[in-house]
């Protein structure tokens, strides 16, 4: 494999400057996952250049919260460079909240820098500069309530992988930060270099489930209410193939259609119906991405009555349609 570098081959002037910042006990793949992502950016792309930094209050030797010590080469000031600054989370961010240089770097920072990100709880440092205040944000789903009753005037949402809000991107634990920076890679040079890249990482470009925190069929076998509905919804993805009436589905949990709708709908925020296609597009699309089945075949396995209805549902849920799923995705012949 080649070796991943902190500029392009034969790097083009222009570079975008892309500053990670780090502090004592940091999440390394915070780090790291976007680092990656940004790396084979510059080895995909025919024009696109990043200069990646990792950046800290002081230079010197400094421990993540697991694996490797890092070799810090640069201070705060690559930060009034920066194009792009990310802010990685982890255990030592509460500590960070209270290094008033570091805090007062980050506004500055805010204020100058093209697009200010964080990954997981370094959503916590950024508002604590104010960059966030009047702000739709988000980070792990662990500490979203956190987040909120510390800071009120952020506007903190609960479910989605990373939000955008002018600016600022935030997004949610761990490997969230992946997602958010092939969102910034395919911002910056498109969607081609941005599926290159998620392929290269063995990842979805965008993940299903209109950018949940969790897989979709993970989301709704998690959730529970009136009549255990979580197993309900885990009988329904092991068989996607069937047809499930409201009737159906109202008998196996032992309530009425009408009372099973309502309360379905009060537990999950979308009907049946959306749910159930929900799970069968989220396993579609891992059918067309890692079988060779055809798309007739994948259709009728995941309970769509034609490929036009599974063409349908893909649009609604995900934006693209299953070919180009298969295209950008699919398992090579």
């Amino acid at each position: 494999m080649a070796r991943m570098t902190k500029k392009p081959p034969f790097a083009p002037t222009g570079l975008k400057r892309v500053v990670f910042l780090v502090y004592p006990d940091h999440q390394p793949l915070d780090l790291v996952g976007p680092l990656q992502a940004f790396a084979l950016a510059n080895r995909e792309g025919a024009t696109p250049g990043y200069e990646l930094i990792i950046a800290a209050g002081s230079r010197g030797r400094l421990e993540a919260s697991v694996g490797p010590t890092l070799l810090i080469e640069h201070g705060l000031e690559a930060l009034q460079n920066a194009d792009t600054l990310i802010i990685p989370g982890g255990p030592g961010v509460q500590a960070a909240l209270r290094d008033t240089n570091l805090v007062n770097a980050v506004r500055q920072a805010a204020r100058s820098t093209r697009r200010v990100c964080t990954v997981c709880t370094g959503a916590f440092l950024l508002a604590e500069s104010g960059a966030l205040s009047g702000k739709k944000a988000t980070t792990h789903w662990r500490n979203c309530a956190d987040l909120a009753s510390r800071f009120p005037d952020i506007d903190v949402l609960n479910d989605p992988i990373f939000v955008r809000d002018g600016a600022i991107w935030t997004s949610a634990g761990v490997t969230a930060g992946i997602d958010m920076a092939l969102a910034l890679v395919e911002e910056d040079y498109g969607q081609t270099i941005a599926a290159r890249v998620a392929r290269n990482l063995v990842v979805y470009l965008r993940r299903p489930g209109g950018q949940a925190q969790f897989s979709e069929p993970l989301a709704l076998q998690q959730q529970s209410g009136p009549g255990d509905y979580g197993r309900l919804m885990e009988l329904v993805e092991a068989s996607l193939n069937r047809t499930w009436s409201i009737g159906e589905l109202a008998r196996t949990v032992g309530q009425s259609p009408r009372t099973f709708q309502r309360r379905f709908t009060e537990a999950f925020g979308h009907a049946p119906a959306s749910a159930i296609e929900r799970l069968r597009v989220s396993r579609a699309r891992l059918m067309l991405e890692t079988t060779m089945a055809t798309p007739a075949t994948v259709a009728a396995r995941c309970g769509f009555r034609s490929q036009e209805r599974m063409r349908r549902a893909f649009h609604r849920q995900l934006g693209v349609t299953p070919g180009w799923i298969r295209e950008h995705f699919g398992k090579a012949p």
